[in-house]
């Protein structure tokens, strides 16, 4: 192939690249825009810039592309994800548009250098034949676990500013690196998978005393089944105002979701105590059928009280102080964690140290573990969990 012709298959392949409708979304990635360039006007420094772009995701280019139209969050998929009956025309554009992105995935470095007339060395990228259309179809079947757009590509997020952002390195606590609790963990497991399953899940509180477990349960819970189509948005207490627009954001997701509240408590005068009530109730306004709250709190009442509110100009204090101290009831799950025994701290203890390979008589581990969790103030699994990893370092040193 002459100078002219590669030159012309790129331009074909840059103008379908322009067409594109349904995927539109992918010409606004960085390496798909630095691509599109590159074949419209195949120089030296955009070839450069590409290799460059597609170095910072992988070597493999026809990889790179699939793995773009998996997580782009287009208007097909949307669709599908709510069951929405989808024109033929665009069943035929979704067609097109793989076949497109499937030809420009098998542009090799010797493509571009045929267009250039110059036989140099340029950068190198892999390329591995995929049936586009065939395997976004398995996509499209698996929409309900896998999920869309970001949610396909991470588990766990975190709200910034206004945005909901993903937790690039979220815990990567599993249920079986926890010990004891095992019932308190059956019963909030056995709810989360109520909620996958499509069956009515309650909003959970777990509430208990410092280390006991409660946030490792739910980020365990998260990990567990993330392959299930579980996802896990981390919120603040003072994020609390945006829940409403947080559950309208993944109401119409095939996902399900867990909104995790940390180390709940709220004040008497606390403007979010309205939103948060809300959304346990399921008012019309913050309700979403695929998502679940869980929360953790030292506070069975979760409500600050001070010795002042109980005095002052409400003609009906005592009903406000009621509803206030009524928020706990409004999860329909409230689960316990108290704090161990000795005997069930040093079981903790123990299972610990083999896990990490600790080798010290028993005598021994569990007089130092009692020191250090007096030193702690009191038994707890975080203290247990404190007290193999220093062992661990001082073995090292």
């Amino acid at each position: 192939m002459d100078t002219n012709e590669s030159r012309e298959k790129l331009r074909r392949l840059a103008d379908g690249l322009s067409y594109l409708a349904v995927f539109r979304g992918l010409l606004r990635l960085t390496t798909m825009s630095s691509l599109h360039r590159m074949l419209e006007d195949p120089t030296p420094d955009n070839v450069g810039q590409f290799a460059h772009n597609l170095y910072c995701h992988r070597a493999n280019l026809s990889d790179y592309i699939l793995k773009a139209a998996y997580e782009d969050e287009n208007p097909y998929i949307m669709k599908k994800a709510r069951r929405e009956t989808v024109p033929f025309v665009m069943e035929r554009a979704v067609d097109n548009e793989l076949l497109i992105l499937e030809q420009v995935s098998m542009i090799t470095p010797g493509d571009i250098s045929s267009a250039m007339g110059e036989y140099l060395r340029l950068p190198e990228w892999e390329n591995t034949k995929h049936d586009f259309r065939a395997m976004y179809k398995k996509r499209i079947d698996d929409i309900f676990t896998k999920g869309t757009g970001m949610f396909a590509k991470y588990t766990t997020f975190m709200i910034k500013g206004k945005e909901l952002v993903p937790v690039l390195s979220p815990d990567p606590q599993r249920l079986c690196d926890l010990h004891e609790y095992a019932e308190q963990r059956r019963l909030v497991e056995d709810n989360t998978k109520a909620l996958l399953e499509g069956l009515p899940a309650a909003n959970c509180l777990l509430y208990g005393d410092a280390g006991t477990g409660k946030s490792s349960t739910v980020k365990a819970l998260a990990n567990e089944y993330a392959e299930k189509g579980l996802r896990l948005i981390e919120m603040k207490k003072p994020q609390l105002h945006m829940l409403p627009d947080i559950l309208e954001r993944i109401a119409d997701d095939p996902l399900k979701f867990i909104i995790f509240i940390d180390d709940l408590s709220i004040s008497e005068d606390d403007q979010d105590f309205s939103m948060l009530k809300a959304a346990l109730e399921g008012s019309a306004a913050a309700r979403a059928a695929n998502t679940v709250i869980y929360a953790t709190s030292n506070r069975r009442h979760l409500v600050r009280e001070s010795f002042s509110s109980r005095t002052g100009d409400d003609i009906h204090a005592g009903d406000t102080r009621q509803e206030l101290a009524s928020l706990s009831e409004r999860f329909g799950l409230r689960v316990t964690f108290l704090r161990p025994d000795k005997e069930t701290y040093l079981r903790i203890v123990s299972h610990l140290a083999e896990k990490y390979g600790v080798d010290m008589p028993e005598e021994q581990l569990f007089e130092q573990a009692e020191a250090f969790a007096l030193r702690r103030s009191g038994r707890s699994g975080r203290a247990a969990k404190q007290f193999v990893e220093m062992l661990v370092s001082n073995s090292r040193k």
